[in-house]
């Protein structure tokens, strides 16, 4: 199959999957702008911020064209154009193991990624999202400029100024937030007015991971202090609900969906009344995780979930034991579980999926059997599966300078954990390597991004990042 081919291909299935979008489309219009989520479509229209930073670029007259790092050629959403016939590409990364997907879309448009090596026939790069609560200084040796914390306000502004060129740093500078890696230290993280809440999606598409759903975010950050989660880091500002009536209003006439997002949708005081009054308009309704102590207390959140149609009930157990949990400030406990698997049960829902972290600090082989134990007395009240994932130490938490458990030593905890419940829940572990890649990014400095893009120019395999990235601080062993 010919270049020509391939790219005729891409074509035609971006002309398809538009095609199902509802909402309201991104005009193409200048000054031209592509605005990269560097992970599949899919995955890309599932992010509620992406959606939200194009929102506002949109409206305040720029011509944004969505771009995903799907396989075959990256070309835009509105005009099938690729990112190298764009003067600027904006980029919103969620978190760490976005960054070598970052360098290999780049690369493959022909852009390169390390700032230095770019020339004024190449695009601009400006970089945003969550991941710069987290380490901006892994995006300081990729993008001319990058927006720390939340950008609702900033966006469009900093990305108006460098479509001008003229002057653009020091517009960039004088946004809160705005940094340009190459003259100053990070500033603190932007904080958007809550005037400017909630986010909420402009297209919804069957193909995306919360399939045909119109998201609106019900809060934003965490009140919680669980320590291993950034939600509560100063950053986020603490948890800031969106009122009732907002919410309603931002869901637009012919949403057949509704999905409520945030960090601690559970926590919202007028959770209940919201699900009602989507319930009462026949739309279906989803949520993201939810608090088990929530469930267990409040019953009629899932209940009113089922109504909207929604088959699985989530909530998080995180950590393996009850010793563990108290450790980390969960708050949840083993009768706060075992009640959601019962209203699950009594509910109608079709399963009950639990979160859980495997590798905290102190933790031992007894912790994974009490979970086991846990999960079996679980499932023998309602069907449960377990997604279980390695504990990455994260800066900004208390646990930042903790160390990772290792591949060899989570691999050995999760294989126990499935042989203790084999024949009673499903267990969907995800990669500890690639969580060794997550754990070694997120304590690390600009240099790190380098070795990456050297990595992914040999293939970027594991192997290869692991070499690139190795060895491991001494406080991991």
């Amino acid at each position: 199959m010919t270049a020509q081919d391939l790219r005729w291909n891409r074509v035609r299935e971006i002309r398809r999957r538009g095609a199902l979008e509802r909402g309201r489309p991104f005009p193409v219009g200048h000054p031209r702008l592509a605005l990269l989520y560097p992970a599949p479509y899919r995955v890309g229209m599932s992010s509620l911020g992406f959606q939200q930073v194009a929102d506002r670029m949109s409206d305040a007259g720029l011509g944004v064209e969505r771009a995903f790092a799907d396989p075959g050629a990256i070309l835009t959403e509105e005009s099938t154009s690729p990112l190298s016939d764009f003067s600027l590409v904006a980029v919103s990364v969620a978190w760490e193991l976005e960054l070598p997907d970052l360098v290999r879309a780049l690369a493959r448009s022909g852009i390169p990624p390390l700032a230095r090596d770019r020339t004024s026939v190449h695009p601009r790069v400006l970089a945003g999202g969550p991941l710069t609560l987290v380490n901006p200084g892994l995006l300081a040796r990729i993008a001319d400029a990058v927006l720390v914390g939340e950008a609702d306000a900033t966006a469009a502004t900093a990305a108006a100024a460098l479509l001008r060129d003229v002057g653009w740093r020091a517009v960039v500078q004088g946004l809160p937030g705005g940094w340009v890696p190459d003259t100053s230290a990070p500033p603190a993280p932007a904080r958007a007015d809550d005037a400017l809440l909630p986010a909420r999606s402009r297209l919804a598409t069957p193909e995306a991971e919360f399939s045909d759903m119109h998201l609106v975010e019900a809060n934003r950050g965490c009140g919680r202090s669980c320590t291993f989660c950034v939600m509560g880091s100063p950053g986020h500002g603490g948890r800031r609900d969106v009122p009732l009536e907002r919410i309603l209003a931002s869901v637009p006439q012919d949403a057949r969906r509704v999905g409520l997002v945030g960090a601690a949708v559970s926590d919202h005081p007028d959770l209940e009344d919201i699900l009602l009054a989507l319930a009462e308009r026949g739309l279906g309704i989803g949520v993201s995780s939810l608090r088990a102590d929530r469930i267990a207390a409040r019953s009629g959140i899932a209940t009113r979930l089922r109504q909207g149609g929604m088959r699985t009930l989530t909530v998080a157990a995180d950590a393996m034991s009850e010793r563990l949990r108290r450790s980390i400030r969960k708050g949840v406990r083993e009768a706060h579980l075992l009640a959601s698997a019962r209203i699950a049960a009594a509910e109608g829902f079709e399963v009950l999926k639990l979160y859980a972290m495997i590798g905290l600090p102190g933790e031992a082989e007894e912790d994974v059997d009490e979970f086991a134990d846990l999960v079996g007395r679980m499932a023998a009240i309602h069907r449960v599966e377990v997604a279980l994932s390695p504990f990455v130490p994260k800066p900004h938490t208390p646990l930042a300078a903790a160390p990772f458990a290792g591949v060899t030593r989570v691999d050995a905890r999760t294989r126990r954990l499935a042989e203790r419940l084999r024949g009673r829940a499903r267990l969907r572990p995800s990669s500890s390597r690639w969580a060794w890649v997550e754990a070694r990014l997120a304590g690390a400095g600009p240099e790190a991004t380098e070795r990456i893009v050297e990595a992914m120019a040999e293939g970027g395999s594991f192997a290869r990042l692991r070499r690139a990235l190795g060895p491991d601080p001494p406080h991991w062993t």
